[in-house]
């Protein structure tokens, strides 16, 4: 037994050799030296951290996409607020029928607001609404057109307040009113609401009835979800903006939605393959978190902007695309209620109709 302890001990001091004299050696630091030495390793970690992250949104990048991972014709594009206070005319529809000619549109989210921020509607602000439902139902038979409503929303800006019944009934009326202009649906984008408003989805309880009372759909753009557990939290904590949901805040939404379109842009993304990646990452997220008889939309940039949000050459939609091919045939290949929203006419270039067309429709 005294043998046994002794080698334990030896053992032991063997062990901690190194340690001791790692020990020693702090000690014998300086002040400046070892702070700098903390400060390196405070810093080492995150960046470790976040780089494994950008490494994981990568890989999701890799791979051929699914040869049934394409248009269901369930797709959608957001319109501008052109088309509605009077400014367009019937030759602009007929170029619209044409651009859609061919390809799997089948919504189109029509900017009929906005509204004011205590939910009301006015008037005047979409003259032209019943001239526009009824000349494109005319010209798109089988397109549905929803009326897109939205503003801003408290606590993050001093706009509309969800939490408010009034406010609330408000917008129900707002919806009403878009119906009675000849709209087959009613799209809300309201921004950011931070996940866990109980107003929002209280919206969406009082306003679903009323668009299945009429046929209608009712439809909502949501935030991206969560690349990162958590995210949405720290994210509200040091930069106090809500731009992420988190899984199970996105599935009490769209459960109470016929259609959902998540903003799949404004990333941050520096490159193409890390803005595909993520595209993909998002996909999978959403398909994991939308119930099958849902329309789950994913959004692609039609537009070109360049800044810290949205790098321009990394945010394209041949990566978008591929993007969402990717994620599609990972997660659901053969889920029908599936399509892409593009976001937005009125910005949208050639290119990138024609990207849309041969990386999503015209797939062989």
């Amino acid at each position: 037994m005294t043998r046994f302890r002794t080698a334990v001990r030896q053992t032991g001091k063997a062990v901690g050799a190194p340690f001791r004299a790692l020990r020693e050696r702090w000690r014998r630091w300086s002040w400046w030296r070892r702070s700098l030495l903390v400060l390196a390793l405070v810093v080492a970690v995150p960046v470790t951290a976040l780089g494994s992250v950008f490494v994981s949104i990568r890989l999701h990048y890799t791979g051929e996409p699914a040869p049934e991972a394409r248009t269901r014709g369930r797709d959608a594009v957001w319109l501008g607020h052109a088309w509605v206070d009077g400014r367009k005319t019937e030759a602009d529809v007929e170029a619209l029928a044409r651009q859609l000619s061919g390809t799997g549109i089948r919504d189109l989210y029509v900017h009929t607001g906005p509204l004011e921020h205590d939910g009301s509607l006015p008037p005047a602000v979409h003259p032209r609404a019943r001239w526009f439902t009824d000349t494109v139902h005319r010209a798109l038979p089988g397109v549905r057109l929803q009326g897109w409503l939205g503003d801003e929303v408290k606590p993050e800006k001093d706009a509309m307040d969800l939490e408010d019944a009034p406010t609330r009934d408000r917008v129900t009326a707002s919806a009403r009113q878009v119906l009675d202009q000849g709209f087959d649906g009613v799209h809300f984008d309201m921004e950011p609401i931070r996940p866990g408003s109980a107003g929002w989805l209280a919206l969406l309880d009082r306003v679903r009835p009323v668009t299945a009372a009429r046929g209608a759909k009712l439809s909502v753009a949501a935030p991206q979800i969560d690349p990162v557990p958590g995210l949405h939290t720290a994210g509200i904590l040091l930069t106090d903006h809500g731009k992420w949901w988190d899984r199970a805040y996105f599935t009490e939404t769209a459960r109470r939605v016929d259609q959902i379109a998540v903003m799949t842009y404004d990333t941050s993304m520096p490159t193409e393959p890390l803005y595909g990646g993520y595209v993909a990452q998002q996909t999978e997220l959403a398909l994991r978190s939308t119930p099958a008889d849902v329309d789950l939309l994913i959004g692609l940039p039609f537009y070109w902007d360049d800044k810290w949000g949205h790098w321009g050459d990394a945010e394209t939609v041949d990566a978008a695309v591929r993007g969402v091919r990717l994620g599609l045939g990972r997660e659901d290949p053969h889920r029908a209620a599936f399509g892409v929203a593009l976001y937005v006419d009125f910005a949208a270039t050639p290119e990138n109709w024609a990207a849309y067309r041969r990386g999503w429709v015209d797939v062989r």
